[in-house]
């Protein structure tokens, strides 16, 4: 049987991170709908670390965005 090789590829990096590692401070524009859209399921629902192949940090902050922007009425809280 082949096993998958445990390391990540490009495709599986964090796509907020750069080459040096994670910017300090971490920040997620929320005003940023595309990106954000990319962050969602279709049913309004955040998408997992393993999903989206983001850090632990750059999750958390996502989370916080996704929040702001459904409170200002840029993202639906649920899906259509």
């Amino acid at each position: 049987m082949n096993r998958k090789k445990l390391g990540r590829s490009r495709a599986g990096r964090c796509r907020f991170c750069t080459k040096d590692g994670c910017p300090r401070p971490a920040f997620v524009d929320y005003k940023d709908v595309g990106n954000l859209k990319k962050m969602i399921t279709g049913q309004g629902k955040l998408v997992s670390r393993k999903r989206s192949g983001l850090c632990a940090t750059f999750q958390r902050e996502v989370g916080t965005a996704v929040k702001r922007a459904r409170f200002m009425g840029l993202l639906p809280y649920v899906g259509e």
